[in-house]
């Protein structure tokens, strides 16, 4: 579902589309059109050679700030006011109704990595698998904690997500079982794409994040809890968040976000030095999770609203997130994808999990019609969406989107 006021000109997020032929092509979201930056080029209205004939945008990506400043002026004025009529008739021939073409992976993600960056969301799922125990780690007040995800199963919005299958075992139970999921759950988060790497031994410093985030996407990072509970100690997550990873088709600059950035949420203890930035910050972003099931859909139901929450709470940031990932001269390379980790408040409606929502079903969300949720249903279709919005200034992020299949 596009709404244009949220693609307005302060926006202009890229992503990569495809013609029914299947030629993909680099795009920009604008209002209710999709513009093919591909046929600007060829027409000569914009000088960025990295966007010919190119099916991701990977080699934009990694050209760097100046390059993204430049394309987004140069777009700003191809769409405003002051464009001339020979440019205005290059727009037009590039132009396409939203629906006229089809969203394809922004990016050749080379690596993924998915944080743990929300105490509320750390704290709540610590209380409900360890009950009694003591619910964060000893290090997560310290550390950026993350782990390396699938590069290979990070997919476009609207792609079917097949139920997984993997070992679980009952409280009670002597042995393990192998078999579908019967936990499947949502993650409701944003995911930060990279533009220019760095050397191998070469950490990023935190306040360098704007030299090397080009910007964010939505993201979804599938969950099998009952797979995670018998298999995340002590290495952590790896068949139940492995099977799928769903984003957003539209990357949203940091240089579009620059009006919402905030103060990051306080810290006790300070952090060590390389995780401090000489001006730190977060960005104010709103972000919603919604439910439809099939039996919804078959009725023309609107999706159930089941949560909305803020990337601004995340106890680390993406300065922070960028720094440590690269402390011990790991590298970075344009198109790599960071999940934030799941984005939820302590306050009832503020969960961006479903096993945090219900409390591990015990108090499953009723829906119209009767039917209740602690956990996905195939045929179950989770949404999420985002934007920040301040006065008349709307910076949308559109939707992920993904349906289970048996």
């Amino acid at each position: 579902m596009i709404d244009p006021r949220d693609f307005g000109i302060d926006n202009l997020p890229l992503g990569i589309v495809a013609d029914d032929a299947g030629r993909a092509r680099p795009a920009v979201a604008y209002r209710d059109l999709v513009v093919d930056l591909d046929a600007l080029v060829h027409a000569r209205a914009i000088d960025e050679q990295s966007l010919a004939d190119a099916s991701s945008l990977n080699a934009f990506l990694g050209r760097g700030p100046a390059a993204w400043t430049a394309l987004r002026a140069r777009l700003q004025h191809l769409l405003g006011e002051r464009a001339s009529a020979e440019e205005r008739r290059a727009v037009a021939a590039a132009s396409h109704p939203h629906g006229a073409l089809h969203a394809r992976m922004p990016v050749q993600v080379g690596d993924y990595v998915d944080f743990y960056s929300s105490l509320e969301h750390a704290t709540s799922l610590g209380r409900i698998l360890r009950p009694g125990g003591e619910p964060l780690p000893p290090n997560y007040r310290h550390i950026p904690i993350g782990y390396h995800g699938r590069s290979g199963t990070v997919v476009i919005s609207e792609t079917p997500i097949r139920r997984p299958a993997g070992q679980t075992k009952a409280g009670d139970a002597a042995a393990p079982e192998f078999g579908p999921s019967q936990m499947l759950d949502v993650e409701l988060e944003m995911g930060w794409i990279a533009g220019p790497g760095n050397a191998l031994g070469a950490p990023i410093p935190a306040d360098a994040v704007r030299e090397h985030v080009y910007g964010y996407v939505l993201l979804n990072d599938w969950s099998a809890r009952d797979i995670q509970g018998w298999e995340y100690q002590p290495l952590g997550p790896f068949l139940s968040k492995s099977f799928a990873t769903s984003i957003s088709p539209w990357i949203v600059s940091l240089e579009a976000l620059e009006p919402f950035r905030v103060a990051e949420p306080p810290r006790e203890p300070e952090p060590l030095r390389y995780l401090r930035a000489s001006q730190p910050f977060a960005y104010d972003v709103e972000l919603d999770l919604l439910l439809l099931t099939r039996a919804m859909a078959e009725r023309g139901d609107p999706p159930f609203h089941v949560s909305r929450t803020n990337l601004r709470g995340m106890y680390w940031t993406v300065a922070q997130q960028l720094a440590h990932v690269t402390a011990n001269g790991a590298t970075i390379r344009p198109g790599d994808l960071f999940g934030t980790g799941t984005i939820s408040g302590f306050e009832p409606g503020t969960q961006g999990s479903l096993i945090e929502r219900t409390w591990r079903g015990r108090d499953p969300l009723a829906l119209p019609g009767g039917e209740t949720r602690a956990f996905l249903e195939n045929g179950d279709t989770a949404i999420v969406r985002g934007r920040a919005v301040r006065g008349d200034l709307r910076i949308g992020f559109g939707e992920v989107v993904g349906t289970i299949v048996a």
